[in-house]
Protein backbone atom coordinates (compact mmCIF):
# COMPACT_ATOMS: atom_id res chain seq x y z
CA UNK A 1 0.00 0.00 0.00
CA UNK A 2 1.73 3.34 -1.13
CA UNK A 3 0.28 6.71 1.10
CA UNK A 4 0.41 10.26 0.39
CA UNK A 5 0.87 11.81 3.62
CA UNK A 6 -1.30 15.64 3.91
CA UNK A 7 0.40 18.61 5.16
CA UNK A 8 -1.48 18.37 7.99
CA UNK A 9 -0.52 14.71 9.57
CA UNK A 10 3.26 16.58 9.12
CA UNK A 11 2.20 19.65 11.26
CA UNK A 12 -0.06 17.47 13.85
CA UNK A 13 3.40 15.63 14.54
CA UNK A 14 5.66 18.37 14.80
CA UNK A 15 3.39 21.03 16.80
CA UNK A 16 1.84 18.10 18.67
CA UNK A 17 -1.47 19.27 17.76
CA UNK A 18 -3.98 16.78 20.13
CA UNK A 19 -6.02 15.23 19.30
CA UNK A 20 -4.22 14.54 16.04
CA UNK A 21 -0.83 14.29 16.92
CA UNK A 22 -1.35 10.86 18.42
CA UNK A 23 -2.93 8.51 15.46
CA UNK A 24 -0.66 10.55 13.06
CA UNK A 25 2.77 10.11 14.65
CA UNK A 26 1.92 6.36 15.06
CA UNK A 27 1.29 6.10 10.92
CA UNK A 28 5.03 7.64 10.72
CA UNK A 29 5.88 4.98 13.34
CA UNK A 30 3.99 2.52 11.34
CA UNK A 31 5.24 3.77 7.56
CA UNK A 32 8.72 4.22 8.65
CA UNK A 33 9.43 0.40 8.62
CA UNK A 34 7.61 0.19 4.93
CA UNK A 35 10.42 2.00 2.71
CA UNK A 36 8.79 3.34 -0.36
CA UNK A 37 5.17 3.07 1.04
CA UNK A 38 4.79 6.70 2.02
CA UNK A 39 5.06 9.87 0.14
CA UNK A 40 4.88 13.59 1.00
CA UNK A 41 3.56 16.37 -1.91
CA UNK A 42 6.29 18.39 -3.47
CA UNK A 43 4.42 22.07 -2.30
CA UNK A 44 4.55 20.52 1.08
CA UNK A 45 7.99 21.34 1.70
CA UNK A 46 7.73 24.60 3.14
CA UNK A 47 5.90 22.93 5.82
CA UNK A 48 8.11 20.13 6.76
CA UNK A 49 11.20 18.35 5.64
CA UNK A 50 10.25 15.05 4.46
CA UNK A 51 10.05 12.39 1.11
CA UNK A 52 8.79 14.34 -1.72
CA UNK A 53 6.76 12.73 -3.95
CA UNK A 54 7.35 12.67 -7.94
CA UNK A 55 5.38 15.79 -9.38
CA UNK A 56 5.48 18.15 -12.29
CA UNK A 57 4.29 20.92 -13.96
CA UNK A 58 2.01 18.38 -15.75
CA UNK A 59 0.80 17.35 -12.20
CA UNK A 60 -0.23 21.36 -11.48
CA UNK A 61 -2.33 20.85 -14.69
CA UNK A 62 -3.98 18.46 -12.92
CA UNK A 63 -4.79 19.41 -10.13
CA UNK A 64 -6.20 22.35 -11.87
CA UNK A 65 -9.17 20.62 -13.50
CA UNK A 66 -9.79 18.59 -10.41
CA UNK A 67 -13.51 19.01 -8.85
CA UNK A 68 -11.74 19.44 -5.60
CA UNK A 69 -12.74 22.54 -4.01
CA UNK A 70 -9.44 23.33 -2.25
CA UNK A 71 -6.62 23.87 -4.36
CA UNK A 72 -3.77 22.75 -1.99
CA UNK A 73 -6.06 19.85 -1.56
CA UNK A 74 -6.02 19.53 -5.64
CA UNK A 75 -2.18 19.52 -5.71
CA UNK A 76 -2.32 16.86 -2.87
CA UNK A 77 -4.41 15.07 -4.93
CA UNK A 78 -2.05 15.20 -7.90
CA UNK A 79 0.81 14.53 -6.10
CA UNK A 80 -0.41 11.23 -4.46
CA UNK A 81 -1.58 10.64 -8.29
CA UNK A 82 1.92 11.01 -8.99
CA UNK A 83 3.71 8.84 -7.02
CA UNK A 84 0.59 6.14 -7.41
CA UNK A 85 -0.90 6.32 -4.09
CA UNK A 86 -3.36 4.25 -2.68
CA UNK A 87 -4.40 6.11 -0.14
CA UNK A 88 -3.92 9.87 0.93
CA UNK A 89 -3.53 10.34 5.05
CA UNK A 90 -5.54 13.17 6.41
CA UNK A 91 -7.74 13.97 9.30
CA UNK A 92 -9.31 16.18 6.67
CA UNK A 93 -11.49 13.92 4.80
CA UNK A 94 -14.37 16.03 4.13
CA UNK A 95 -12.42 18.44 1.60
CA UNK A 96 -11.38 15.15 -0.33
CA UNK A 97 -14.97 13.60 -1.02
CA UNK A 98 -14.64 14.42 -4.41
CA UNK A 99 -11.20 13.09 -5.06
CA UNK A 100 -9.75 10.55 -7.41
CA UNK A 101 -7.80 8.98 -4.56
CA UNK A 102 -9.42 7.78 -1.31
CA UNK A 103 -8.84 10.16 1.82
CA UNK A 104 -8.81 8.15 5.03
CA UNK A 105 -7.33 9.35 8.56
CA UNK A 106 -4.48 8.25 9.81
CA UNK A 107 -6.31 5.52 11.86
CA UNK A 108 -8.15 4.17 9.08
CA UNK A 109 -4.52 3.38 7.43
CA UNK A 110 -3.13 1.62 11.08
CA UNK A 111 -6.21 -0.92 10.63
CA UNK A 112 -5.47 -1.35 6.85
CA UNK A 113 -1.71 -2.03 7.50
CA UNK A 114 -3.25 -3.64 10.66
CA UNK A 115 -0.05 -1.82 12.83
CA UNK A 116 -0.55 -2.21 16.56
CA UNK A 117 1.77 0.59 18.42
CA UNK A 118 4.31 -1.46 20.93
Amino acid sequence: MTVLLDTDILIDVATDRAPFSAPAATLLDALEHRPGSAFVAWHSLSNSYYLVAPTTTESLRYAARLAVPNFEDALQVAAAAACRADLIATRNTRDYAKSPIRAVTPSAVLEQLRFRPA
